[in-house]
């Protein structure tokens, strides 16, 4: 499982504690010396996990050409952000080429590709097209939407929908 832009780890470690072998990649040296002390505390210390700080489309890329595949590709970008060398990262302008490349190396028998955005101004709608398209010819399907928080009120009957972030992700048949 390749987790792009994986912060401090937790998608990491519940794969790798399931049995998957983990590539991790996020620009940041802070946010990799918390994922590894988050899978020492964890107890997970002997599992599979390659961590690398890296910016995330330059080590796709070299996937690409390393003949490098994975079976699930898990993707959290920034609306905006920059690499360890400077590099500068947009969603809106970066992230089809990113989800190109990740089908690029995808395995012969890939499962999935799970894509969750925080902090932008669009609707889930958009990058539900963008997968949809980039992922025609694959089967399998395209689900999305908005993770929400409910809000609870004091009397139990329910409250306000608190959106989060949006999830777009193909799932293999």
């Amino acid at each position: 499982m390749l987790n792009l832009f994986g912060y401090t780890g937790v998608a990491s470690l519940v794969a790798a504690r399931a049995g998957a072998e983990v590539t991790h990649v996020d620009a940041s040296k802070k946010a990799i010396l918390w994922a590894r002390e988050n899978q020492e505390m964890a107890g997970l210390s002997d599992k599979p996990i390659r961590w690398i700080c890296e910016d995330a489309m330059k080590f796709v890329q070299r996937e690409e050409r390393r003949g490098s595949f994975y079976d699930i590709i898990l993707l959290d970008p920034p609306a905006y952000g920059r690499g360890p060398s400077g590099e500068v990262w947009q969603l809106f302008e970066h992230l089809p080429a990113m989800v190109d490349t990740c089908r690029a190396i995808l395995s012969a028998k890939p499962l999935a590709v799970i894509l969750t955005a925080y902090s932008i101004r669009a609707s889930f709608f958009a990058i539900h097209e963008l997968m949809r398209d980039r992922f025609t010819g694959l089967g399998g399907t395209v689900e999305s939407g908005e993770l929400i928080l409910r809000e609870r009120s004091a009397d139990q009957s329910g409250g306000r929908a608190l959106s989060t972030s949006m999830f777009s992700r193909w799932v293999a048949k």
